[in-house]
């Protein structure tokens, strides 16, 4: 007998009634409002409300570089969440709400898998609570007035060849990368060129999941640069009027959503940040509310240790005032297998042959990745656990290998089995978490605020990337000198790269070394509070592959989703 869907053990469920799931976490009716039955959103006085409980220990999830498969990093948050119940402990998860672009692309949902998944996991997967709508129509009514401040006389002199404000669409669309809009008429606006980023790329889902309160991120909005005079001024929302209005439209999405696991531990969905533009983490709403709703907050920072975990420290940390207690770094042996660069793994294909074959000498080459993002979690004062989530096809030889590379650095590890055995399969994780998070923390930022742009992005370059410095272009050095000039240094950098490789390099495995940073241009999200340098060739809109998740997902005859993964 074949192992059920995600889609179909999820709709197996029993789920409680989402009014008990919220007083598992103490709260109140009147901080609740009902999104159908199944969902919550919690109001923004919880905040304040819940401030005098106990501080629960503070818990991010982070992993070795991923394949392009992903290694099961929700599935192991959330399986995670379920096993304190387990053990006797109270838990709350906080995750990331999925994109559709993703969900209708190659990538498929983020609910977890198997037996450790968010359920409903089609409400989860397709709007939720509209929310991202909410950020694209936020984005896009900037994006007008933007246009319509130029048609009307442009009386801020907005340079039209230096204006760095896009729009957004939640739709996976290469099409849409660089286009022209103002043609027709003179009445049809100015033509100029612009472009359409994907939704989780937005300034204002970065905004919408670093602010504290409303008032705040009307703040931040204000401060969003759209771009530039001819004398290279900053020019914000607040000048063209478009603050204001896009507060009104974020308002309702600012609160945090509470969902369940399949075994019934309350779960905040909330923002969405992209992974690689931008930090990569959940909001700091849901993480002010889930801190004093329980014994742990388990959260998720997106991709390995050296992207969302870093900003999690360094970006999510500085904003939110909260301090961690462990990190958990996920670890499966296909992923270290693959960094020992003997096999290349292909989003859509089936695993390469000789990856599934027994070999702990290749998990003890490419351990090198872990034993680096491990190094990356020390680094900031943080006590690691490896969490090998486990595969039915690996082998005995190379858990222990991973339990090998895991001891010589140091760090406490388990075995994962909470795909296929929920929570009850993550036991050992949740006592190994448990042990680490007692240690007395010794969280440290890896930079202050006062050190310049230019050696924020030397610390994190050779300190969590391994290079050997940093090789600017010739348009990126200018682009710092006016971010310094204009007073933004003192704020956090954000290193937009690929998430396939410590390095700036997605062929280069393992742990490279012997390689420089090449950063070849710098943008600024002024609102979120980061600059981000960019290395190598980003893409803020995805494309569709030839077999989009698109054309399978459908609604059968009875009206159920069919597809959907």
């Amino acid at each position: 007998m074949s192992f059920p869907s995600d889609l179909q053990i999820a709709r197996g469920a029993a789920l409680r009634p989402i009014g008990d799931v919220a007083d598992d976490m103490g709260l109140d009716a009147h901080l609740l409002e009902h999104y159908g039955r199944d969902v919550m959103k919690i109001r923004l006085e919880a905040v304040e409300e819940l401030a005098d409980r106990p501080r629960a220990k503070y818990v991010v999830v982070s992993a070795v570089t991923p394949t392009p498969l992903g290694e099961g990093k929700t599935t192991t948050t959330v399986g995670l969440g379920q096993a304190m119940r387990h053990t006797g402990r109270r838990a709350t998860v906080a995750i990331r709400q999925p994109s559709m672009g993703p969900t209708f692309g190659i990538k498929g949902g983020a609910a977890g898998g198997g037996y450790s998944q968010v359920v409903p996991m089609e409400i989860l997967n397709l709007h939720l609570t509209g929310d991202f709508h909410a950020v694209t129509s936020a984005h896009n009514m900037l994006s007008a007035l933007l246009d319509n401040h130029l048609f009307q006389g442009n009386e801020a002199d907005l340079d039209p060849h230096n204006i760095t404000w896009r729009r957004v669409l939640d739709v996976n669309d290469r099409a849409l990368r660089n286009v022209i809009v103002g043609l027709g008429g003179r009445l049809d606006g100015i033509p100029r060129q612009t472009g359409f980023d994907i939704t989780a790329a937005s300034e204002v889902m970065a905004i919408f999941a670093l602010a504290r309160s409303v008032q705040e991120m009307r703040t931040r909005l204000g401060r969003i640069v759209v771009g530039y005079t001819p004398k290279g001024t900053p020019v914000t929302a607040e000048d063209i009027g478009g603050a204001g209005a896009m507060a009104v439209i974020m308002r309702e999405a600012l609160k945090p959503n509470l969902m369940q696991t399949l075994e019934g531990t309350p779960v905040l969905v909330h923002a969405g940040p992209f992974g690689n533009i931008a930090h990569g983490n959940s909001s700091v709403v849901a993480d002010l509310i889930g801190i004093h709703s329980g014994e742990y907050l388990i959260t998720e920072a997106g991709f390995g240790a050296d992207m969302g975990a870093e900003r999690f420290f360094n970006i999510k940390c500085r904003a939110s005032g909260l301090t961690p207690d462990a990190a958990v770094v996920v670890a499966t042996v296909r992923a270290l297998k693959a960094h020992s660069g003997n096999h290349k793994i292909v989003a859509g294909r089936p695993l390469p042959a000789g990856l599934l074959a027994e070999n702990s000498d290749e998990v003890h080459i490419g351990g090198a990745n872990l034993r680096k993002q491990i190094e990356n979690i020390r680094v900031h004062g943080v006590s690691p656990v490896v969490a090998i989530n486990a595969f039915p096809d690996d082998h005995a030889s190379e858990h222990e290998a991973i339990r090998e590379i895991a001891a010589s650095m140091g760090a406490r590890v388990a075995v994962c089995t909470n795909f296929a055995d929920g929570g009850r399969g993550a036991v050992e994780l949740a006592d190994a978490v448990a042990e680490a998070a007692a240690e007395p923390s010794e969280f440290r930022f890896l930079y202050p605020d006062a050190a310049p742009l230019r050696e924020k992005i030397e610390i994190v370059a050779r300190t969590i990337y391994g290079a050997d410095g940093v090789d600017y272009d010739p348009a990126a050095a200018r682009q710092l000198d006016s971010f310094e000039s204009n007073g933004f240094g003192d704020l956090p950098v954000c290193i937009a790269k690929t998430h396939l490789s410590i390095s700036s390099d997605p062929t280069l495995t393992g742990a490279p070394t012997g390689w420089r940073l090449p950063v070849r241009e710098v943008r600024a999200s002024i609102g979120a509070g980061f600059i981000y340098p960019i290395c190598g060739d980003m893409r803020t809109m995805p494309g569709l592959g030839a077999h989009p998740a698109a054309h399978t997902i459908d609604i059968d005859a009875d009206g159920e989703i069919v597809g959907l993964s």
